[in-house]
């Protein structure tokens, strides 16, 4: 199917993003990535909305990949969706039988009708060329909108919950290090569970107040059937651009403080830190060993080592690690080989994912998983789903997840503090609705 594109230029680009999104939720799948201006050297383009499915893949853990390779070889076109983490299942004979409230398919993507570009202030539009003829209705209709006044906030008993209360936090803290100590792992990304039951969020409005307060570059409003993603990520799994791919993990986190001298003496502190460096390298070590499965002899890089990122809510340690690949392996080989992100397993990684089934109470489904997209030549671009609120409006379940790597230098209480640091936003904006 050919696509039919039209470019032209908006004045309030603010504006028409808002406009977009409330736009899109007639449709009953909708996903809206958005990078928030934020400064970053790897990015074709500020936002992109995809919006109405011509088909579709939804399938369990079982053969996902496979069943991945083969609808993307076939539409040969854009394709959204996301990467459960329990996928884990289909690339290693690991199990996931950990309670979930939510029941999110593990892998779901779509072939859009309607795609919107958005780069500065200029848009672009490609709709498959059978729907050309909606384009000016469609502008018209966004254009219409007026943001802010449908949002009614409709939060109802939001009462948040601990899945694993403090206590039995640092008894599970003492049993990682136990494995870290006798050698079984040396590093794991711990995660655990904030629910809420019988619940009902508006999500535009929770995603739209936990955007504002973050500002995130991988930020994403995900909707499919009842099923919500509203996510803040700092984090980028996994891009590639023609031959070219490159990795961005995340590990070490620091506050952000009031003052701009208290803020830069905390990102030295950060920069310096041996644990959370630490922390940092063992995931970079592992990036470069899953790149060294399929990379071009020699091409395997670490461009950045343990730069300080700064973010509205945290400070982040960031590296970068890029290789080159060969034109013909397939991109979902590339991800296979590469998953699940090593800054939400540890490492070594089959290790510390099998020792982390049997101490976290949840099972992570999306959490930890993977949102984006691919290209009509093979192309990609994920995020890692942290920072994230889950919602099924069906069950009226709403849930986030935060998680911590855990090494040898780990302080069980130090530990809490920081997840409690990652999960303020999240909570903040749900339990107060703007």
């Amino acid at each position: 199917m050919q696509r039919t594109s039209i470019q032209f230029q908006v004045k309030d680009i603010s504006k028409f993003k808002k406009q977009l999104l409330l736009w899109s939720q007639q449709f009953e799948i909708a996903v809206w990535l958005d990078s928030n201006n934020y400064d970053q050297k790897y990015s074709n383009f500020d936002a992109v909305l995809a919006v109405d499915a011509v088909s579709k893949i939804e399938t369990s853990y079982k053969n996902a990949f496979s069943q991945l390779k083969k609808y993307q070889s076939e539409v040969k076109d854009y394709i959204f969706g996301y990467l459960g983490y329990d996928l884990k299942n289909d690339v290693e004979n690991l199990t996931s039988s950990n309670f979930d409230g939510l029941n999110f398919p593990d892998l779901f993507f779509f072939k859009p009708k309607k795609l919107f570009f958005i780069k500065g202030n200029s848009v672009e539009i490609k709709y498959i060329s059978a729907y050309e003829q909606e384009i000016e209705t469609d502008l018209e209709n966004i254009n219409q909108l007026q943001t802010g006044q449908n949002l009614v906030a409709v939060h109802r008993n939001i009462k948040i919950k601990l899945r694993i209360h403090k206590d039995e936090y640092y008894k599970k803290i003492n049993t990682i290090l136990n494995h870290i100590h006798r050698g079984d792992i040396y590093e794991a990304n711990f995660c655990q569970e904030f629910y809420s039951e019988n619940s009902m969020i508006d999500p535009v409005e929770v995603y739209q107040h936990l955007n504002e307060i973050s500002k995130a570059p991988f930020a994403t409003f995900f909707k499919f059937s009842y099923n919500y993603l509203l996510s803040a990520s700092p984090e980028r799994y996994l891009k590639k651009d023609c031959e070219n791919l490159i990795s961005q993990p995340i590990k070490g986190t620091e506050k952000r403080a009031l003052s701009k001298s208290e803020d830069e003496k905390l990102i030295k502190e950060l920069e310096q830190n041996p644990k959370e460096r630490a922390e940092n390298i063992m995931i970079v070590d592992l990036v470069r060993n899953d790149f060294s499965r399929f990379a071009l002899k020699g091409s395997v890089k670490v461009e950045e080592l343990c730069k300080v990122y700064t973010f509205e809510q945290v400070h982040q340690l960031i590296s970068t690690v890029s290789c080159s690949v060969k034109n013909d392996i397939h991109p979902v080989d590339i991800i296979k080989n590469t998953y699940p992100m090593g800054s939400m397993t540890g490492a070594p990684k089959i290790s510390a994912m099998k020792i982390m089934e049997e101490i976290e109470e949840t099972k992570r489904g999306l959490y930890s998983g993977a949102v984006g997209y691919f290209t009509p030549t093979g192309d990609f671009d994920f995020n890692v789903i942290i920072r994230s609120i889950l919602y099924n409006a069906d069950k009226n379940y709403v849930s986030y997840s935060v998680g911590g790597a855990i090494t040898a230098k780990s302080i069980p209480k130090k530990e809490y503090e920081e997840c409690l640091l990652k999960a303020k936003a999240m909570k903040h904006v749900l339990l107060n609705a703007k």
